[in-house]
């Protein structure tokens, strides 16, 4: 069983995002893994709009990236959040993918692949 980190965007509309990221996770469990999203926890122990506690769940996010096994990116949007977290899989050498929402559900991308994945530059040539 894989340890998947769950990306996608919390901040703005945070209560649909967090049911988002909610499915996303549901995605990851029925694809036969287990699932990470730091934004799901740490939002419920950190007062989000203190920056220094956004922070400090930004850097607890990123610390625990390096126990999972790949990195996978939902959504249509890659927040600034989500981009810290693709670089620092990057750096780490853990692979991303990105997963889109179709009419059927979600849809595993690769992130070598452009057209399916659409990831940031920087994301795009990591794997």
């Amino acid at each position: 069983m894989k340890r998947i980190y769950v990306a996608s965007p919390y901040a703005g509309d945070v209560e649909q995002n967090a049911t988002f990221a909610k499915q996303a996770c549901r995605h990851v469990m029925n694809e036969g893994h287990a699932c990470f999203a730091p934004h799901l926890l740490y939002p419920s122990i950190l007062d989000d709009s203190q920056p220094h506690q956004r922070q400090a769940g930004l850097d607890m996010g990123l610390a625990m990236l390096s126990a999972c096994d790949e990195l996978w990116c939902y959504g249509d949007h890659i927040s600034h959040g989500m981009m810290l977290e693709i670089e620092q899989a990057a750096r780490l050498g853990i692979p991303t993918r990105r997963v889109l929402m179709q009419e059927n559900g979600f849809v595993i991308g690769n992130a070598r692949n452009p057209q399916q994945a659409q990831a940031p530059a920087m994301a795009m040539g990591m794997c």
